[in-house]
């Protein structure tokens, strides 16, 4: 399975996820979020590059809960909720959000 980008084929697991982070780029990313129904506004980058940011820092991409908390830290509780984070991506903010941000699948996530 792989995503077809720019006539090159980036490998991805059953979910989504691509297998070599490295190769993610923000034109890679649109193209999941076309594939997952996402509009790539403002905030939805705001929160990929953070979420990218954040796995930089700590090697792992976090579950839907340390993100809540993290974006409510470093953005304001105006973005660092469930409700705010769910509009943007409704099936799993963690989820859809690291698919996008070209991260492993969330640890605790099923």
């Amino acid at each position: 399975m792989a995503y077809d980008y720019n006539g090159t084929l980036v490998e991805h697991d059953e979910e989504g996820y691509i297998t070599d982070i490295s190769l993610w780029s923000p034109e890679l990313a649109l193209l999941i979020a076309e594939d997952e129904n996402i509009d790539m506004n403002d905030d939805a980058w705001e929160v990929i590059n953070f979420l990218r940011n954040y796995y930089e820092e700590y090697q792992i991409a976090p579950a839907v809960r340390v993100l809540t908390k993290a974006i409510k830290k470093k953005l304001g509780a105006d973005k660092g909720n469930s409700r705010y984070l769910y509009e943007m991506f409704p099936y799993g903010p963690a989820k859809q959000a690291c698919k996008i941000a070209g991260l492993p699948k969330p640890t605790g996530c099923v």
